[in-house]
């Protein structure tokens, strides 16, 4: 039951950022695919119908995680406090960028707010990336399961670590050049014109940076938590994760040499899924690993709900689930075809 529980935030957390990877990649780029204010909106039309839906998912990986793992949900929301600030904050940005940008017909209005929905963006995906890296890194846990990270301490990976130093900077790195490549193939697929060209431009020089990216956080992640490989060895799960992200960055490459845009755009997809899923079957148990002491580590099995609340959980989840995916399918079906 517990591995069930465990796979069920997961799996919301990977919905939302497969899906708002595009939104924020889409975003970030658009001073790049958009050298006009006519092309900047067609950017934002490609991804407006459906950000505040695809954030939802977001909502989804808290609510669950709260029912199912409530001790991690406590120590990491009072742990992570101003982090978790400065991304709503970022969320918020965002939404009034898309809301206000077309309230008035004034150029220089819609500069501005075009400006701020592209750092919103950036800022998110960089967030994103550091938050990941907090994760995979670990939080410095006391022996009573509480921790507190300032922006940065040392830079170090050890003891009483900070929010930033040189490996969650890397991680947040590697995620905007990801979150970019994705957008980019995302609008490759969804937009005509200039701005369909020159996404399909971006995404081409893109995604072998991306993959470069990827080998080097490999190689910094066997130095600072080497246990995630000896885990993702012992697993199934990590293994048939691993297959689907392989196969997505061939799709991705291949997709984008020869120009079909579908298969780019589904092997962006499966990239992402695949190392969300290998990187959460390769901690499993640990949650909340501690720089300070791995018996302070939160895993799933200490932090999980007792077994009634778990029951009622898991119980409840698939009917919510239905209704979602019944409303994403709609949703995307009615938006679907290019903005030209």
């Amino acid at each position: 039951m517990i591995e069930a529980a465990y796979a069920v935030p997961v799996l919301m957390l990977t919905v939302f950022l497969v899906l708002e990877g595009w939104d924020f990649g889409a975003g970030l780029l658009q001073f790049v695919v958009g050298r006009s204010e006519a092309e900047r909106g067609v950017v934002l039309r490609a991804i407006g119908p459906l950000w505040i839906w695809n954030e939802v998912w977001l909502v989804a990986f808290g609510g669950m995680t709260f029912a199912l793992f409530p001790s991690v949900m406590a120590s990491a929301f009072s742990g992570f406090y101003l982090a978790f600030f400065l991304l709503l904050w970022c969320l918020i940005l965002r939404g009034v960028s898309v809301e206000l940008r077309n309230h008035l017909g004034d150029g220089l209005w819609r500069e501005a707010w075009d400006f701020a929905f592209a750092a919103s963006n950036l800022l998110l995906a960089v967030l994103v990336g550091v938050a990941l890296g907090n994760v995979v890194r670990g939080v410095p846990l006391d022996a009573r399961g509480e921790f507190s990270v300032p922006f940065f301490t040392d830079f170090g990976v050890r003891g009483q670590v900070g929010i930033l130093d040189w490996y969650t900077l890397s991680v947040a790195l590697f995620v905007v050049a990801l979150f970019a490549a994705h957008g980019a193939s995302f609008l490759a697929l969804k937009t005509a014109g200039p701005v369909h060209d020159r996404s399909e431009r971006a995404a081409r020089l893109l995604w072998p940076a991306v993959l470069a990216l990827l080998a080097a956080i490999t190689a910094e992640t066997a130095i600072v938590r080497p246990d995630l490989f000896t885990g993702m060895v012992r697993s199934a799960a990590a293994w048939l994760a691993l297959a689907i992200a392989g196969a997505g960055a061939s799709m991705a490459l291949v997709g984008q040499a020869r120009r079909r845009e579908r298969t780019a755009f589904a092997g962006s997809c499966a990239l992402i899924a695949g190392l969300m899923g290998a990187g959460a079957a390769g901690v499993f148990p640990v949650m909340l690993h501690s720089t300070l002491d791995p018996r302070n580590s939160i895993t799933a099995f200490s932090g999980a709900a007792d077994g009634h609340g778990l029951r009622l959980a898991l119980i409840w989840w698939p009917f919510a689930m239905v209704l979602a995916i019944s409303y994403f399918g709609f949703a995307y079906r009615h938006h679907r075809g290019r903005v030209n």
